[in-house]
C-alpha cells in the first residue's frame, strides 16, 4: 500500500449539511476493503487566492491516506466529476 495525501476545497455556498455530507461521502470512497483513511482534518473556510467556478471561498479538507492505485484512480474520477468539489490534489507521499 501507498501512503498519499489528498487535498480538496467544497463549495461554501452549499448548506452546512451539505458540505459535511459531501467530505463524509469522499472518506467513504477511500475506506474500503483495501484502503483506509489515517488521518482527516478539516481546515475550515477560507478565502480562495482568486476566484474558481465563481466561488471566493471554500472549505478546506486534507486527509492521509493508504491505498492503491486503482482506489486513488477512482477516488480522482469521482471528484472530479463532483460540482461541489471546486479543486483536490493528490501527492504520493515519499520515503515511507
Amino acid at each position: 500500500m501507498t501512503k498519499y495525501e489528498i487535498m480538496f476545497i467544497v463549495k461554501a455556498t452549499m448548506e452546512e449539511d451539505a458540505i459535511k455530507k459531501t467530505s463524509e461521502d469522499l472518506q467513504k470512497l477511500i475506506n474500503n476493503k483495501t484502503s483506509r483513511v489515517l488521518e482527516f482534518k478539516e481546515m475550515g473556510r477560507k478565502k480562495l487566492a482568486y476566484p474558481i467556478k465563481k466561488e471566493v471561498s471554500g472549505y478546506y479538507y486534507v486527509m492521509t491516506v493508504e491505498a492503491n492505485r486503482e482506489t486513488i484512480a477512482e477516488f480522482d474520477r469521482k471528484v472530479s466529476i463532483n460540482e461541489n468539489i471546486l479543486r483536490h490534489l493528490i501527492i504520493k507521499v515519499e520515503g515511507e
